[in-house]
C-alpha cells in the first residue's frame, strides 16, 4: 500500500487538494486499492479555505514521516516561506525516499527547500514570472503540464494536478490501472499539449502614440502580406528605426509581434467559428494549414484541431 499524504496550508485550495484526493483517495469498484490517502498540517485543527468553510485536519507534520509520496496542493502566496519545521519535515521525508509532488503554486515549497535547484520545474503560467524571480536557481518551464524527476514532480495550474497524479499512477501501477482510474473520473489518461494553450492571449502592451496607429492598421490586415519594409513605409520611418521602436516599446521585433497577433487571431477563429483550418490559416496570414499547425506546435504545444476541440465555444 503506497501512502500519499497531502500537506495543506491556509487558505487551502479545495480543488488542488481534491486533485490528489480524487486520484489517490477514492476506492473504485472493481479496481484494487493501491493507495492510502491522508492530509496533514503544520498546526492540526481547522484549516481555512477560500471556499467559505474550514476543513478539519487532525494529523500534524509527523504524518510525513510515514508517507511514500508527499503532495503539496498549492501554496499561496508563493512569497510566504514555509516555516523551518515544514522544511525540515519535507527534507526528512525526501531524504528517506519519499516522493515530493507539488500542484500549481505548491512548487514554491520544494523550491524553498532546495529540491528544485538546477532542475526543471513548472507552475501555473500566471505565476511563472514571480516564480522565476523568486527562485532563479530553478529551471522554470512554464509551457508543460508537469515535470517528473522521479523523486520530485511539479505540475502547472490546478487542473494539471490531475494530469500529474494520473501520470504518477501510471508510473506506479502501469498504464492499464491508470486508464481505469481516468475512465472512472471521466478524464483522458493523458492530455495533448502544454499549458500555454490555456493561458489567456496577452493584452496589448502599453505604448506611446508613435506605434499605436501602425499596430491598429496592421492588426486589421493580418490576412494580407505585411513586411518590415511595408510597415516602415506606412509609419514613415526606415526599417531600422521601426525595428528599434518595436524593441524599445514592445520588447520584440516587428516579425515576432506580427506572428503573435496572427496566432491570437487564429485562436479566436478556432474558438468561435466553424471555418476549416486551412481557411483560418489564410484569413490570419499564416498561409496554410501546415504552417498554422507548425506555429501552434511551436508556440502552444498543441495542434489547431486539438485546440479547437478543447476551446470551441457554442454548439459543436
Amino acid at each position: 500500500m503506497h501512502r500519499v499524504v497531502a500537506l495543506v496550508h491556509p487558505p487551502q485550495s479545495t480543488f488542488e487538494l481534491a486533485c490528489a484526493a480524487e486520484v489517490f483517495g477514492i476506492e473504485r469498484p472493481g479496481l484494487p486499492v493501491r493507495y492510502a490517502f491522508g492530509v496533514c498540517a503544520e498546526h492540526p485543527g481547522p484549516v481555512p479555505t477560500p471556499a467559505g468553510y474550514d476543513m478539519l485536519v487532525t494529523d500534524g507534520l509527523d504524518a510525513l514521516d510515514r508517507a511514500d509520496t508527499v503532495v503539496v496542493p498549492g501554496w499561496l502566496p508563493i512569497g510566504e516561506p514555509p516555516s523551518p519545521a515544514v522544511l525540515r519535515a519535507l527534507l526528512r521525508a525526501h531524504a528517506r525516499g519519499a516522493r515530493v509532488v507539488s500542484i500549481c503554486s505548491g512548487a514554491a515549497v520544494p523550491a524553498r527547500a532546495g529540491l528544485l535547484d538546477g532542475r526543471r520545474a513548472t507552475t501555473h503560467w500566471a505565476l511563472a514570472e514571480e516564480f522565476a524571480t523568486r527562485f532563479p536557481a530553478v529551471r522554470l518551464d512554464p509551457d508543460v503540464l508537469y515535470v517528473d524527476h522521479g523523486d520530485v514532480a511539479t505540475s502547472a495550474g490546478a487542473g494539471a494536478g490531475v494530469d500529474l497524479c494520473l501520470h504518477l499512477v501510471r508510473r506506479d501501477q502501469g498504464a492499464r490501472y491508470a486508464a481505469q482510474v481516468a475512465r472512472n473520473m471521466v478524464m483522458p489518461p493523458h492530455r495533448e499539449g502544454g499549458q500555454l494553450q490555456y493561458a489567456a492571449p496577452p493584452h496589448p502592451a502599453q505604448i506611446d502614440g508613435t506605434l499605436a496607429p501602425l499596430l491598429e492598421w496592421a492588426t486589421g490586415r493580418l490576412g494580407e502580406e505585411l513586411t518590415l519594409t511595408g510597415l516602415a513605409a506606412r509609419a514613415g520611418v526606415s526599417p531600422r528605426t521601426l525595428a528599434r521602436r518595436f524593441t524599445d516599446q514592445l520588447g520584440t521585433s516587428p516579425g515576432q509581434w506580427l506572428l503573435a497577433q496572427r496566432i491570437t487571431a487564429a485562436r479566436e477563429l478556432l474558438e468561435t467559428s466553424d471555418l476549416p483550418v486551412e481557411a483560418v490559416a489564410r484569413r490570419t496570414g499564416l498561409s496554410s494549414a501546415t504552417n498554422l499547425r507548425r506555429r501552434f506546435l511551436t508556440t502552444l504545444g498543441t495542434t489547431p484541431g486539438a485546440y479547437r476541440r478543447a476551446f470551441r465555444t457554442g454548439p459543436h
